[in-house]
């Protein structure tokens, strides 16, 4: 198969790595130059993932048309803020009807949509797939067993593209719950960096188990409310990328949350970094989503005044502790 990468991050060089050791012909898109030029010469990503050896069968552009324009498979691997313009420099490459693949986990600020609803607009005759699941790039890279879930409205799509990636230590499901595997994929990063910041202020395992289920609670929530089939949530890419991604070292969102739980503010950590935390943008949009649905949704209310108030986190957690009492569960 063809297939064309576009985003050159950790993510997006892992999955062109894993690609190319399978077999494909895999083409990278990167913004960077520098990016571009070290993994045709080099055949390594210095910048986004560093000491990784990449396939020697994989070239890399900084000219999407040229990566995508006769693919098989087209990858989107870019931040949600950006999937719209570079999906529609995509669409205009194409030149023929490819499966077109999103593997970012958010939603775009302005119109709080999911990436394969972006995409579907761009690319409107090609099928949509997304992929999710519990994933740490640097995992992936080291062939460690991983599983994943593609979805997508095309079940046809979504079984060529379980084939493409499947491998020993990469194992892909199928679903037809395209809007519950996005949003697990996408909700879990806010709980995520609240998991960060009850660690950054030196909280234990009962806070951190209250937040993962009472998080899981709210995702599945809000799921429902827009369509949502509750069990996706109980998946790889519901309570699987939720607990990697709260309790997991790799995961920037957790890091970001320790750092705002030590003291440090927003702005000063975002300057710090190259690669982007998606739950800081996804904590709005779920809270404006929530809004929309009619749905509760607490623990995205009192993480988005954390991060974008200056509410200091101690009282985001009496102010949740302190609600009304209600009961989990009753019938």
């Amino acid at each position: 198969m063809r297939v064309g990468v576009v985003g050159g991050g950790s993510w997006g060089t892992t999955l062109a790595d894993h690609l190319a050791r399978r077999g494909h012909q895999v083409s990278i898109w990167a913004r960077e130059a520098e990016v571009v030029d070290a993994i045709n010469r080099a055949h390594v990503n210095a910048i986004f993932l560093p000491d990784a050896p990449l396939a020697p069968s994989l070239s890399a552009s900084g000219d999407i048309a040229a990566v995508v324009a006769r693919a098989d498979v087209v990858l989107c691997v870019t931040p949600s803020h950006v999937m719209r313009r570079v999906g529609a420099e995509v669409g205009a490459a194409l030149t023929g009807e490819p499966i077109v693949v999103s593997a970012s986990k958010g939603l775009e600020p302005e119109t709080l949509e999911t990436m394969t609803s972006v995409l579907e607009e761009a690319v409107p005759r090609s099928s949509v797939v997304a992929l999710s699941g519990p994933t740490f790039a640097r995992e992936v890279y080291a062939r460690q067993p991983t599983a994943v879930v593609a979805a997508s409205h095309d079940p046809m799509a979504a079984e060529r593209v379980q084939q493409v990636f499947s491998s020993g230590h990469f194992r892909v499901y199928t679903s037809g719950d395209v809007v519950g595997v996005q949003l697990g994929g996408a909700l879990k990063n806010v709980i995520a960096i609240a998991a960060g910041i009850l660690e950054g202020m030196g909280l234990g395992h009962n806070t951190r188990a209250a937040l993962i289920t009472r998080g899981l609670a709210e995702m599945i929530r809000l799921g429902e409310a827009m369509g949502a089939d509750p069990t996706t949530f109980a998946g790889l890419a519901g309570l699987g990328d939720l607990v990697l991604t709260a309790t997991g070292g790799l995961s920037r969102n957790r890091s970001l949350g320790v750092e705002i739980g030590q003291g440090r503010k927003l702005a000063e950590i975002l300057a710090e970094r190259r690669t982007v935390a998606e739950g800081v943008g996804t904590a709005r949009a779920a809270v404006e989503l929530g809004r929309r649905a009619g749905v509760e949704m607490p623990i995205a209310s009192e993480i988005s005044r954390v991060l974008f108030e200056g509410k200091q986190p101690r009282q985001a957690i009496a102010d949740l502790m302190d609600r009304e009492l209600k009961a989990e569960r009753w019938r």
